[in-house]
């Protein structure tokens, strides 16, 4: 029997949701009002799977906006993504729900926030999880928030999980803030890409912390899952043989995709590229990554929202939680590294319209680029014990601690942030310091993950190839027990989509791949901490022992020559000359410069891996140039140190006074330096520091290849 109290609720929460989606006709969807009766009137731990437009953020504001009616505090909202927490704060605008947001874009507003919330004028407390270990806003603020908190939601709950989103350890400290809170304090949890695995890990995690507070009784987390079926989309596969035929592709139907979408790619070179490419020839893009400023990046998203541009060309920095209900298509050059990644992104698609188009354009780079990604974000157990043994209890920088440990600075950053999760170090007002605590290398756990996402990249080739129901095995894929035939897709309805590519558009293609010529931009300061390392030198690098502006024949990572790059610096691939079509593309390179002064002379860097390459390749260019080739720089102490990774102290010290030009006879003018491979360029501004210094007015540095 249904109590009145239980009947109040539901009238309550269905006006709310009424005033919250603008219609008046409106009503719940499966699951919904459980999961908000679940937290309002139980007080419960709810986790929730349900598709993407199905609703979820419908549960948290309406159940927040009873929470607050009953004198519960603010609910705070943990969000991944800062185009997300734009969304959510325009959604709760209209329910009437006070939301606001710190983030590392507002800090000019925080006192005025954190004024509000003394006020009690706020009921959405957006932060994103990295906030959590934020030294001033854990210290300051976090206790007064954990006494008042009237709920606590984590959106994208996938990421708890250790298979979850770039593996990011923030979310594992969701477990602490958990643990302080008040028994009775509802938490909710919401994703809609979680298989089973994923589910019962979240779930395991929320469970055993309520019985860790101390309440004998706590109930089991409540899980509500419904399927995922989108019957609005329409999926295909179109495999092409390389990546002049993708591009040949969109160039030839990006205007029959219906109206705007997204484009995704699997790299920021392959995003920028491409955007390019599209835009050359008349269509209305915009390159949209993790490098993209804020602004730009908040100014494309309205615009794609307003359909004043045909798509965006982006990364996985646009995923999570961007809201266009209308959205018509969602294409990927190059899959994604597993079905729930590309679930999840396909997901942007069709939230609120009878169709959208979705196709995949798999590349033969993608396995390089899912293995890249993987190995990047896996703690490794010397580095984390290097790390460990070089703090103390004074509080050390993360750039001071990077002159210490030779480890890059986004790469410190992460291990850092897993380290402090696991208890071995700690984030405090002016650095990290160590707890003292004991560490050990959980290498069960590590090589779990990496065997899972292994078979979830297994998965997605199947995905590729089969001739199955698409839908229906992106449901399985995530263990959802109502799959079945969607009669829409590529293989259940035939191919939806065109084949034949315009020759214009091979053409174009073409050219726009077999483009030469990446700026190596010139080191400018000498790196801080450099004399730890017996490295005397500080502050900017004196303006006549600088490099020039460089250039590189092309990115690894490039759509173009990329692709034979990877292959000539393939681990164990064979030295050998420089071949006609490579030394062509150099040629162009040198063509197309506009430097100031034509070089006088061709001076190689001397190579332990490549030397039969560097030397050719030098050689044919003086050659071509009919410049004077006077040889290689002498490796000098014991030759240069270092492999590629390391930071930019241990860099500069891996290569400083290790090559001499004593031998050469530098002209005065400008010197060509070429080298194989440019890293992290501290290799070509010592090498262009010498030649400087033996007399050459000017260095320019060329490579075939820049890393990145």
């Amino acid at each position: 029997m249904t109590s009145p109290a239980s009947v109040d609720t539901r009238d309550a929460a269905l006006a709310a949701l009424r005033e919250l989606v603008g219609r008046p006709d409106a009503d719940f969807h499966d699951g919904q009002y459980e999961a908000i009766e679940a937290l309002v009137e139980g007080r419960r731990r709810a986790l929730v799977v349900q598709r993407t437009g199905w609703g979820k953020s419908a549960v948290y504001f309406v159940a927040t906006l009873l929470l607050r009616r009953q004198g519960a505090g603010p609910t705070v909202l943990v969000s991944p993504l800062l185009a997300l927490m734009r969304d959510q704060i325009a959604a709760a605008e209209r329910a009437g729900v006070r939301a606001v947001a710190i983030n590392s874009t507002n800090a000019h507003e925080w006192s005025d926030v954190l004024a509000q919330l003394d006020r009690d004028e706020v009921d959405v407390l957006l932060v994103s999880p990295e906030r959590l270990n934020n030294p001033a806003f854990r210290e300051q603020q976090l206790p007064a928030l954990v006494r008042r908190i009237g709920m606590l939601v984590v959106d994208e709950a996938h990421c708890i999980s250790d298979w979850g989103h770039d593996f990011r350890p923030d979310y594992r400290r969701l477990r602490d803030l958990i643990a302080q809170m008040p028994a009775d304090v509802p938490v909710l949890a919401t994703t809609a890409t979680a298989n089973s695995r994923v589910v019962a890990d979240v779930a395991e995690q929320l469970g055993t912390l309520q019985a860790d507070t101390g309440a004998a009784d706590a109930a089991p987390v409540l899980t509500i899952r419904g399927p995922l079926a989108r019957t609005s989309l329409r999926l295909g596969v179109l495999r092409l043989r390389d990546s002049a035929s993708r591009l040949a592709w969109l160039l030839s139907h990006l205007n029959d995709l219906p109206g705007s979408g997204i484009i995704y790619t699997l790299t920021v070179a392959a995003a920028v590229d491409t955007a390019r490419l599209l835009r050359d020839h008349g269509h209305d893009v915009r390159a949209y990554t993790g490098q993209t400023d804020t602004e730009e990046r908040a100014e494309s998203e309205g615009m794609l929202k307003r359909n004043e541009v045909k798509a965006l060309v982006a990364t996985s920095a646009l995923g999570m939680g961007f809201d266009k209900p209308d959205l018509g298509f969602v294409l990927h050059l190059g899959a994604p590294s597993s079905p729930v990644a590309y679930y999840q992104q396909v997901g942007r698609a069709g939230r609120a319209s009878e169709s959208a188009d979705v196709l995949l354009l798999p590349g033969v780079e993608d396995r390089d680029i899912w293995h890249h990604f993987a190995t990047a974000s896996m703690p490794d157990r010397e580095r984390a014990e290097r790390v460990i043994g070089a703090l103390g209890d004074t509080p050390i920088s993360t750039p001071a601690l990077e002159a210490m440990v030779d480890i890059r600075r986004t790469p410190l950053e992460l291990l850092l942030k897993v380290l402090d999760v696991d208890g071995a170090v700690h984030r405090v007002q002016g650095g990290w310091v160590a707890t003292g605590e004991p560490w050990t290398y959980d290498a069960e756990r590590y090589e779990r993950i990496a065997a899972e996402r292994l078979a979830e990249q297994q998965h997605m080739i199947e995905y590729e190839q089969t001739d199955g129901c698409r839908m229906e095995f992106l449901q399985r894929s995530l263990d959802d027990d109502t799959a079945a035939p969607c009669g829409r897709c590529d293989n259940c309805a035939g191919g939806w989509f065109p084949r034949e590519i315009a020759q214009a558009a091979t053409t174009q293609a073409a050219e726009s791949l077999d483009r030469v010529g990446v700026p190596i931009e010139p080191r400018r300061a000498w790196p801080t901490g450099a004399d730890r390392l017996d490295v005397p030198v500080k502050g900017r690098i004196a303006a006549d022992e600088q490099a020039g502006e460089g250039r590189a024949l092309a990115r690894l990572t490039d759509l173009g020559w990329g692709n034979t790059l990877r292959e000539m610096f393939a681990a164990g691939a064979t030295d050998a000359a420089i071949t006609p079509p490579l030394l062509d593309a150099c040629i162009r390179v040198l063509a197309g410069w506009g430097w100031a002064e034509r070089p006088v002379a061709v001076v190689a860097m001397p190579s332990r891996s490549r030397p039969l390459l560097v030397d050719s390749l030098a050689r044919g260019l003086a050659e071509v140039g009919r410049l004077p080739y006077l040889g290689a720089l002498e490796p000098m102490n014991g030759a240069p140190t270092g492999q590629s990774g390391g930071n930019s102290v241990f860099r500069l010290a891996g290569v400083w006074d290790r090559f001499s030009a004593q031998h050469l006879e530098v002209p005065a003018g400008p010197v060509l330096l070429v080298d194989d491979l440019v890293d992290s360029r501290w290799t070509m501004t010592v090498a262009a520091r010498v030649l400087r210094r033996a007399g050459a007015t000017d260095v320019l540095p060329l490579a075939l290849a820049l890393r990145g």
